[in-house]
């Protein structure tokens, strides 16, 4: 009985050593938490990036169509149908419906267009931002929903990206507002505000990153289902199209040899099942980031899809760390004052010429 009863004890301290431990690391965990959401704003020069990327993207995509915005986009888009009747529902919506309402006069709509490319040039600058923001959310929907033929899926996240940033402080880093704060403190540390603007800024950040881990692993997964992926050729076949093969020389360059078109049909797969695991430890972090680098810039170049791929690079910037971004900060300020510092100095006289 003694024994029974000594291993009772014995057994119910176990339990109550390990209930306080759980109940421990609970509390701390939620108090790590909350301390994370509330105290400060996390990756503010991550997000910085991805509003300057997220603005070139845009600039970038009108001022490659300028050429032929009333073909693609304007009144010579007529042909398709959806001058009359739009495919999407966006136009139907007034708030978004300028561009289409506008497509069929060449004047008006490219008055609209240049008006566009200006907000996209402020967007980059971070110029007061909450008034441009809005703005170039309405804009850039009312534009690239007028014509759904032109579209691709990078326009969806997109469009989610910018809802999302409406909750963030993307300009509170490398902008003209940021600037403008350094100057005044709108609310001190530990007020209500400050304190909610920090709540909503993480809580936006978690969700863009959330919406990321979606589209990284349901689309590796659903590659993974298809047979040209599981057989090592499905990179192979988009390239060889007339829609995707923007280089046919380079296309035949690199499916030339097999075994690489296997490695790289299979890797993409890997690496976007496994981008949400490798981000949790910093080895494995750099190395996911590095290859999701290099998967966008080869979509970008083999396939015709830079504004797609520069639009992922721009959210994936989120994940490298402040500190990170501020030693690329000071690297960068440090060459340009040296440079700047070498242009402005007088060259060195040799003594003959000083002698003179």
């Amino acid at each position: 009985m003694n024994r029974i009863k000594r291993f009772g004890v014995f057994l119910g301290s176990v339990i109550v050593a390990g209930a306080q431990a759980v109940f421990g690391a609970i509390v701390r965990g939620i108090a790590f938490f909350e301390n994370w959401l509330f105290v400060s704003k996390k990756s503010l020069y991550g997000l910085a990036v991805t509003r300057i990327l997220f603005g070139v993207t845009g600039l970038g995509l009108l001022l490659t169509n300028f050429s032929t915005r009333l073909y693609t986009f304007g009144p010579g888009s007529a042909w398709n149908g959806e001058l009359a009747q739009p495919v999407s529902d966006f136009p139907k919506i007034w708030l978004f419906s300028l561009f289409h309402a506008v497509s069929g006069n060449a004047v008006l709509y490219t008055l609209c267009y240049v008006a566009l490319m200006a907000v996209a040039v402020l967007f980059i600058l971070g110029w007061r931002f909450r008034i441009v923001l809005p703005v170039f959310f309405i804009g850039w929907v009312s534009f690239i929903e007028a014509n759904d033929m032109v579209g691709d899926q990078g326009d969806n996240m997109f469009r989610i990206a910018l809802i999302l940033l409406f909750f963030a402080d993307p300009a509170a880093r490398w902008s003209l507002d940021a600037r403008r704060r350094a100057k005044r403190e709108w609310f001190p540390e530990g007020s209500s505000p400050r304190q909610i603007g920090n709540v909503l800024h993480n809580l936006a950040l978690i969700a863009l990153t959330a919406q990321v881990m979606f589209v990284y692993a349901s689309g590796g997964l659903y590659k993974a289902s298809g047979s040209p992926w599981s057989e090592g050729y499905a990179v192979y076949n988009p390239l060889h199209t007339m829609r995707f093969g923007t280089w046919p020389v380079l296309s035949d360059l690199v499916t030339t040899w097999g075994p690489m078109v296997a490695v790289a049909s299979w890797g993409s797969i890997i690496l976007q099942v496994a981008f949400p695991l490798a981000l949790l430890s910093r080895p494995t972090r750099i190395i996911a980031l590095f290859g999701i680098l290099g998967f966008h810039i080869a979509i970008a170049v083999l396939m015709g899809l830079p504004w797609f791929s520069l639009t992922m690079i721009a959210i994936d910037s989120i994940f490298i760390r402040d500190r990170s971004w501020e030693k690329v900060s000071e690297g960068v300020k440090a060459r340009w004052r040296s440079a700047m510092g070498r242009a402005a100095s007088p060259p060195k006289q040799s003594p003959v010429e000083a002698a003179a």
